[in-house]
Protein backbone atom coordinates (compact mmCIF):
# COMPACT_ATOMS: atom_id res chain seq x y z
CA UNK A 1 0.00 0.00 0.00
CA UNK A 2 2.19 2.44 0.94
CA UNK A 3 4.77 2.00 -2.23
CA UNK A 4 1.83 2.28 -4.14
CA UNK A 5 0.58 5.63 -2.45
CA UNK A 6 4.41 6.51 -2.66
CA UNK A 7 4.14 6.12 -6.43
CA UNK A 8 1.14 8.09 -6.77
CA UNK A 9 2.29 11.16 -4.66
CA UNK A 10 5.71 11.28 -6.92
CA UNK A 11 3.53 11.44 -9.87
CA UNK A 12 1.17 14.10 -8.45
CA UNK A 13 3.62 16.57 -7.44
CA UNK A 14 5.71 16.02 -11.18
CA UNK A 15 2.55 16.55 -12.91
CA UNK A 16 1.80 19.86 -10.49
CA UNK A 17 5.28 21.40 -10.20
CA UNK A 18 6.91 20.71 -13.48
CA UNK A 19 5.55 23.39 -15.18
CA UNK A 20 7.31 26.90 -14.46
CA UNK A 21 4.43 28.73 -15.34
CA UNK A 22 2.08 26.52 -12.49
CA UNK A 23 4.84 27.22 -9.62
CA UNK A 24 4.32 30.86 -10.61
CA UNK A 25 0.61 30.24 -10.02
CA UNK A 26 0.75 28.55 -6.64
CA UNK A 27 3.74 30.20 -4.43
CA UNK A 28 3.72 33.79 -5.99
CA UNK A 29 0.65 34.87 -7.24
CA UNK A 30 -0.93 34.11 -3.98
CA UNK A 31 1.51 36.66 -2.10
CA UNK A 32 1.67 39.32 -5.59
CA UNK A 33 -2.46 38.85 -4.39
CA UNK A 34 -2.13 39.03 -0.61
CA UNK A 35 -0.37 42.51 -1.67
CA UNK A 36 -2.81 43.77 -4.22
CA UNK A 37 -5.76 43.14 -1.41
CA UNK A 38 -4.21 44.52 1.52
CA UNK A 39 -3.77 47.86 -0.99
CA UNK A 40 -7.41 47.90 -2.65
CA UNK A 41 -9.44 46.23 -0.35
CA UNK A 42 -9.92 49.13 2.24
CA UNK A 43 -12.59 51.08 3.83
CA UNK A 44 -10.92 53.69 5.63
CA UNK A 45 -11.94 57.11 4.43
CA UNK A 46 -9.01 59.93 4.23
CA UNK A 47 -9.14 62.93 2.09
CA UNK A 48 -12.54 63.34 1.34
CA UNK A 49 -12.31 65.90 -1.84
CA UNK A 50 -14.49 68.58 -0.69
CA UNK A 51 -15.32 72.09 -1.93
CA UNK A 52 -16.65 75.08 0.24
CA UNK A 53 -19.21 77.24 -0.64
CA UNK A 54 -19.22 79.62 2.17
CA UNK A 55 -21.74 82.79 1.03
CA UNK A 56 -20.76 84.34 4.48
CA UNK A 57 -17.11 84.90 4.53
CA UNK A 58 -17.06 85.59 8.54
CA UNK A 59 -14.35 85.15 10.61
CA UNK A 60 -16.65 82.00 12.03
CA UNK A 61 -17.47 80.13 8.55
CA UNK A 62 -13.59 80.28 8.04
CA UNK A 63 -12.87 78.98 11.20
CA UNK A 64 -15.29 76.16 10.80
CA UNK A 65 -13.77 75.82 7.27
CA UNK A 66 -10.29 75.27 8.98
CA UNK A 67 -11.51 72.68 11.47
CA UNK A 68 -12.16 70.41 8.34
CA UNK A 69 -9.17 70.93 6.31
CA UNK A 70 -6.93 69.90 9.17
CA UNK A 71 -9.29 66.84 10.35
CA UNK A 72 -7.52 64.79 8.12
CA UNK A 73 -10.77 63.43 6.71
CA UNK A 74 -11.01 66.12 4.17
CA UNK A 75 -9.14 67.91 1.60
CA UNK A 76 -10.31 71.00 0.52
CA UNK A 77 -10.46 71.17 -3.47
CA UNK A 78 -11.85 74.46 -3.78
CA UNK A 79 -13.66 77.39 -2.55
CA UNK A 80 -16.53 77.99 -5.61
CA UNK A 81 -19.01 80.70 -5.19
CA UNK A 82 -22.04 79.72 -7.47
CA UNK A 83 -24.87 76.74 -7.54
CA UNK A 84 -23.84 75.97 -10.90
CA UNK A 85 -19.99 75.26 -10.40
CA UNK A 86 -20.97 73.29 -7.38
CA UNK A 87 -23.64 71.08 -9.43
CA UNK A 88 -20.33 70.46 -12.41
CA UNK A 89 -18.00 69.41 -9.53
CA UNK A 90 -20.55 67.09 -8.18
CA UNK A 91 -21.14 65.21 -11.70
CA UNK A 92 -17.64 65.19 -12.57
CA UNK A 93 -16.94 63.70 -9.42
CA UNK A 94 -14.76 66.04 -9.06
CA UNK A 95 -15.38 66.39 -5.44
CA UNK A 96 -17.38 64.41 -3.22
CA UNK A 97 -18.50 66.74 -0.73
CA UNK A 98 -19.59 70.68 -0.87
CA UNK A 99 -19.82 72.32 2.22
CA UNK A 100 -22.59 75.58 2.82
CA UNK A 101 -22.66 78.20 4.63
CA UNK A 102 -25.52 80.70 3.71
CA UNK A 103 -24.99 84.58 4.18
CA UNK A 104 -25.48 85.72 7.87
CA UNK A 105 -23.37 82.26 9.36
CA UNK A 106 -21.28 84.15 11.52
CA UNK A 107 -23.68 86.60 12.77
CA UNK A 108 -26.12 83.76 13.77
CA UNK A 109 -23.71 82.14 16.21
CA UNK A 110 -22.81 85.47 17.51
CA UNK A 111 -26.44 86.28 18.77
CA UNK A 112 -26.87 82.90 19.81
CA UNK A 113 -28.83 81.00 17.05
CA UNK A 114 -28.44 78.28 15.48
CA UNK A 115 -26.33 78.27 12.40
CA UNK A 116 -27.37 76.13 9.57
CA UNK A 117 -24.39 73.86 8.01
CA UNK A 118 -25.68 72.32 4.85
CA UNK A 119 -23.64 69.39 3.63
CA UNK A 120 -23.94 68.34 0.05
CA UNK A 121 -22.66 64.61 -0.52
CA UNK A 122 -21.69 62.45 -3.65
CA UNK A 123 -24.00 59.49 -2.52
CA UNK A 124 -22.91 57.11 -5.37
CA UNK A 125 -20.79 55.33 -2.80
CA UNK A 126 -22.36 55.08 -0.18
CA UNK A 127 -20.27 54.13 1.84
CA UNK A 128 -18.00 56.89 1.61
CA UNK A 129 -20.89 59.22 1.76
CA UNK A 130 -21.86 57.31 5.28
CA UNK A 131 -18.86 57.83 6.81
CA UNK A 132 -17.90 60.89 5.37
CA UNK A 133 -21.07 62.79 6.95
CA UNK A 134 -20.69 60.90 10.41
CA UNK A 135 -16.88 62.39 10.47
CA UNK A 136 -18.60 66.31 9.70
CA UNK A 137 -20.88 65.37 12.77
CA UNK A 138 -18.25 65.22 14.76
CA UNK A 139 -16.76 68.06 13.80
CA UNK A 140 -19.89 70.14 13.27
CA UNK A 141 -20.53 69.45 16.99
CA UNK A 142 -17.14 69.79 18.58
CA UNK A 143 -17.07 73.44 16.95
CA UNK A 144 -21.12 73.85 18.25
CA UNK A 145 -19.62 72.93 21.87
CA UNK A 146 -16.74 75.37 21.45
CA UNK A 147 -19.16 78.09 20.59
CA UNK A 148 -21.29 77.86 23.41
CA UNK A 149 -18.36 77.53 25.43
CA UNK A 150 -17.07 80.72 24.74
CA UNK A 151 -20.58 82.49 24.76
CA UNK A 152 -21.24 81.26 28.08
CA UNK A 153 -18.13 82.70 29.48
CA UNK A 154 -18.72 85.93 27.97
CA UNK A 155 -22.18 85.80 29.99
CA UNK A 156 -21.68 84.10 33.23
CA UNK A 157 -17.13 84.88 33.79
CA UNK A 158 -14.28 83.29 32.30
CA UNK A 159 -13.97 79.94 34.69
CA UNK A 160 -17.64 79.30 34.32
CA UNK A 161 -18.05 75.75 32.29
CA UNK A 162 -20.96 73.97 30.58
CA UNK A 163 -21.63 70.81 31.76
CA UNK A 164 -22.33 67.49 29.42
CA UNK A 165 -21.53 63.99 28.66
CA UNK A 166 -17.98 63.13 27.47
CA UNK A 167 -17.53 60.37 25.47
CA UNK A 168 -14.18 58.41 25.99
CA UNK A 169 -14.23 55.56 23.31
CA UNK A 170 -11.69 52.57 23.29
CA UNK A 171 -11.59 49.63 20.45
CA UNK A 172 -10.65 46.44 21.58
CA UNK A 173 -8.65 44.38 18.95
CA UNK A 174 -8.38 46.40 16.11
CA UNK A 175 -6.92 49.67 18.31
CA UNK A 176 -6.73 51.84 15.02
CA UNK A 177 -9.35 50.60 14.18
CA UNK A 178 -7.74 50.16 10.15
CA UNK A 179 -9.77 47.66 7.52
CA UNK A 180 -6.78 46.57 6.57
CA UNK A 181 -6.62 44.31 9.92
CA UNK A 182 -9.98 43.15 9.45
CA UNK A 183 -9.82 42.13 5.62
CA UNK A 184 -5.94 40.50 4.99
CA UNK A 185 -6.37 37.97 7.50
CA UNK A 186 -9.47 36.91 5.31
CA UNK A 187 -7.24 36.87 1.80
CA UNK A 188 -5.88 33.71 3.33
CA UNK A 189 -9.10 32.01 3.25
CA UNK A 190 -10.06 33.19 -0.06
CA UNK A 191 -7.16 32.41 -1.78
CA UNK A 192 -6.50 29.18 -0.10
CA UNK A 193 -10.03 28.02 -1.19
CA UNK A 194 -10.00 29.03 -5.00
CA UNK A 195 -6.38 27.62 -5.25
CA UNK A 196 -7.03 24.42 -3.86
CA UNK A 197 -10.99 23.76 -5.37
CA UNK A 198 -9.44 24.95 -8.97
CA UNK A 199 -6.30 22.08 -8.61
CA UNK A 200 -8.31 19.38 -6.89
CA UNK A 201 -11.55 20.35 -9.40
CA UNK A 202 -8.87 19.01 -12.54
CA UNK A 203 -7.19 16.17 -10.75
CA UNK A 204 -9.47 13.64 -11.93
CA UNK A 205 -10.57 15.15 -15.25
CA UNK A 206 -7.12 15.61 -15.93
CA UNK A 207 -6.56 11.95 -16.18
CA UNK A 208 -10.12 11.31 -18.44
CA UNK A 209 -8.63 14.31 -20.60
CA UNK A 210 -4.89 13.06 -21.34
CA UNK A 211 -6.04 9.26 -21.95
CA UNK A 212 -4.28 7.88 -18.38
CA UNK A 213 -7.37 7.35 -16.94
CA UNK A 214 -7.55 3.00 -18.21
CA UNK A 215 -3.94 2.94 -16.92
CA UNK A 216 -4.54 3.85 -13.46
CA UNK A 217 -8.07 1.71 -13.70
CA UNK A 218 -5.89 -1.59 -14.58
CA UNK A 219 -3.58 -0.81 -11.61
CA UNK A 220 -3.96 -2.17 -8.04
CA UNK A 221 -4.25 0.62 -6.49
CA UNK A 222 -7.62 1.25 -4.41
CA UNK A 223 -10.22 4.19 -4.72
CA UNK A 224 -9.35 5.21 -1.03
CA UNK A 225 -5.36 5.45 -2.10
CA UNK A 226 -5.82 7.28 -5.59
CA UNK A 227 -7.89 9.88 -3.66
CA UNK A 228 -5.28 10.01 -0.96
CA UNK A 229 -2.61 10.64 -3.96
CA UNK A 230 -4.32 12.98 -5.84
CA UNK A 231 -5.22 15.10 -3.07
CA UNK A 232 -2.19 15.48 -0.42
CA UNK A 233 -0.26 17.40 -2.67
CA UNK A 234 -2.75 20.04 -2.60
CA UNK A 235 -3.42 19.84 0.60
CA UNK A 236 0.88 20.55 1.04
CA UNK A 237 0.29 23.44 -1.53
CA UNK A 238 -2.46 24.81 0.95
CA UNK A 239 -0.47 24.70 4.02
CA UNK A 240 2.33 26.51 2.37
CA UNK A 241 0.47 29.05 1.07
CA UNK A 242 -1.31 29.75 4.43
CA UNK A 243 2.25 30.46 5.79
CA UNK A 244 3.54 32.57 2.60
CA UNK A 245 0.43 34.66 2.70
CA UNK A 246 0.43 35.02 6.92
CA UNK A 247 4.13 36.06 6.64
CA UNK A 248 3.08 38.74 4.50
CA UNK A 249 -0.02 39.98 6.38
CA UNK A 250 2.65 40.43 9.65
CA UNK A 251 5.73 41.77 7.69
CA UNK A 252 4.15 43.69 4.99
CA UNK A 253 1.00 44.78 6.50
CA UNK A 254 1.67 44.37 10.26
CA UNK A 255 -1.47 42.76 10.61
CA UNK A 256 -1.28 41.67 14.62
CA UNK A 257 -1.04 37.70 15.15
CA UNK A 258 -2.33 37.21 18.88
CA UNK A 259 -3.35 33.76 18.48
CA UNK A 260 -2.03 30.02 17.93
CA UNK A 261 -0.13 29.46 14.55
CA UNK A 262 -0.52 25.43 15.43
CA UNK A 263 -4.46 26.49 16.01
CA UNK A 264 -4.27 28.38 12.47
CA UNK A 265 -2.90 25.23 10.50
CA UNK A 266 -5.18 22.73 12.48
CA UNK A 267 -8.54 25.33 11.02
CA UNK A 268 -6.71 24.80 7.66
CA UNK A 269 -6.77 21.45 7.60
CA UNK A 270 -10.62 20.74 8.12
CA UNK A 271 -10.98 24.08 5.99
CA UNK A 272 -9.08 21.50 3.44
CA UNK A 273 -11.53 18.89 3.82
CA UNK A 274 -14.22 20.74 2.33
CA UNK A 275 -11.99 22.80 -0.32
CA UNK A 276 -10.70 19.54 -2.14
CA UNK A 277 -13.87 17.53 -1.28
CA UNK A 278 -16.31 20.47 -3.75
CA UNK A 279 -13.40 20.61 -6.11
CA UNK A 280 -13.01 16.65 -6.17
CA UNK A 281 -17.18 16.14 -6.68
CA UNK A 282 -16.94 18.48 -9.48
CA UNK A 283 -13.80 16.50 -11.25
CA UNK A 284 -15.77 13.58 -10.68
CA UNK A 285 -18.79 14.77 -12.92
CA UNK A 286 -16.82 16.94 -15.47
CA UNK A 287 -15.80 15.79 -18.70
CA UNK A 288 -13.04 18.24 -19.31
CA UNK A 289 -10.53 20.43 -17.39
CA UNK A 290 -12.12 23.49 -19.20
CA UNK A 291 -15.31 22.49 -17.50
CA UNK A 292 -14.33 21.95 -14.57
CA UNK A 293 -12.72 25.44 -13.80
CA UNK A 294 -15.98 26.77 -14.47
CA UNK A 295 -17.74 24.88 -12.36
CA UNK A 296 -15.41 25.45 -9.72
CA UNK A 297 -16.46 29.41 -10.23
CA UNK A 298 -19.58 28.44 -9.68
CA UNK A 299 -18.97 27.12 -5.81
CA UNK A 300 -16.75 30.06 -5.19
CA UNK A 301 -18.31 33.48 -5.86
CA UNK A 302 -21.44 32.53 -3.93
CA UNK A 303 -18.81 30.71 -1.08
CA UNK A 304 -17.28 34.27 -0.89
CA UNK A 305 -20.42 36.20 -0.96
CA UNK A 306 -22.04 34.08 1.84
CA UNK A 307 -18.79 34.19 4.36
CA UNK A 308 -19.07 37.42 5.45
CA UNK A 309 -15.43 38.65 3.92
CA UNK A 310 -17.17 41.71 2.78
CA UNK A 311 -20.62 41.92 3.53
CA UNK A 312 -21.89 41.56 6.67
CA UNK A 313 -24.06 37.74 7.51
CA UNK A 314 -26.02 39.76 10.17
CA UNK A 315 -27.38 41.99 7.47
CA UNK A 316 -28.12 39.65 4.42
CA UNK A 317 -31.85 38.16 4.25
CA UNK A 318 -33.05 35.26 7.10
CA UNK A 319 -32.93 32.90 4.64
CA UNK A 320 -30.02 33.79 3.20
CA UNK A 321 -28.30 34.17 6.73
CA UNK A 322 -29.74 30.37 7.31
CA UNK A 323 -27.90 29.54 3.87
CA UNK A 324 -24.79 30.67 5.16
CA UNK A 325 -24.76 28.03 7.85
CA UNK A 326 -23.60 25.43 4.87
CA UNK A 327 -20.86 27.71 3.89
CA UNK A 328 -17.70 26.08 5.29
CA UNK A 329 -15.90 29.60 4.33
CA UNK A 330 -18.12 31.17 6.70
CA UNK A 331 -16.61 29.50 9.50
CA UNK A 332 -12.97 29.73 8.57
CA UNK A 333 -13.04 33.49 8.28
CA UNK A 334 -14.11 33.32 11.99
CA UNK A 335 -11.51 31.49 13.16
CA UNK A 336 -8.87 33.15 11.09
CA UNK A 337 -9.98 36.42 12.31
CA UNK A 338 -10.05 35.09 16.03
CA UNK A 339 -6.68 33.88 16.15
CA UNK A 340 -4.75 36.93 14.45
CA UNK A 341 -6.79 39.83 16.36
CA UNK A 342 -8.55 38.77 19.38
CA UNK A 343 -5.93 36.40 19.95
CA UNK A 344 -8.69 33.36 21.11
CA UNK A 345 -8.13 29.88 21.32
CA UNK A 346 -10.23 26.56 21.14
CA UNK A 347 -12.42 27.54 24.23
CA UNK A 348 -13.92 30.03 22.14
CA UNK A 349 -13.76 28.54 18.57
CA UNK A 350 -14.97 24.54 19.27
CA UNK A 351 -17.89 25.60 17.62
CA UNK A 352 -16.31 26.80 14.52
CA UNK A 353 -13.83 23.85 14.34
CA UNK A 354 -16.60 21.28 15.26
CA UNK A 355 -18.50 22.70 11.82
CA UNK A 356 -15.27 22.76 9.88
CA UNK A 357 -15.32 19.49 10.87
CA UNK A 358 -18.71 18.16 9.99
CA UNK A 359 -19.30 19.97 7.03
CA UNK A 360 -15.48 18.64 5.89
CA UNK A 361 -16.23 14.48 6.46
CA UNK A 362 -19.64 15.31 5.08
CA UNK A 363 -18.35 17.11 1.81
CA UNK A 364 -15.44 14.66 1.52
CA UNK A 365 -16.72 11.31 2.52
CA UNK A 366 -19.39 12.39 -0.61
CA UNK A 367 -17.01 13.00 -3.05
CA UNK A 368 -15.13 9.92 -2.37
CA UNK A 369 -18.10 7.76 -2.61
CA UNK A 370 -18.97 9.40 -6.24
CA UNK A 371 -16.23 8.86 -7.38
CA UNK A 372 -15.89 5.22 -9.10
CA UNK A 373 -12.24 3.89 -10.45
CA UNK A 374 -14.37 3.09 -13.87
CA UNK A 375 -14.76 4.98 -17.02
Amino acid sequence: MLERLKAMLRKEFIQVLRDPRMRFIIFVIPVFQTVVFGYAVNTDVRDVKTAVYDLDNSPESRDLTSRFAGSGYFRIMEHISGDHRMGELLDRGAVKVVLRMNKGFGEALRSGRDAPLQMILDGTDSNTAGIALTYAGRIAARFSDRVRMEQAARVFGPGYRISGVETASRAWYNENLESRNFYVPAVIANIVFIITMLLSSMAVVREKEIGTMEQIIVTPIRRGEFILGKTAPFIIIGFIDVALITLVAAFWFHVPIRGSIPLLFGATALFLMSSLGFGLFISTVSSTQQQAMMSAFFFIFPAMLLSGFAFPIENMPQPVQWLTLLNPLRYYLVVIRGIFLKGVGIGILWQQFLALFLLGAAILSFAVNRFRKTL
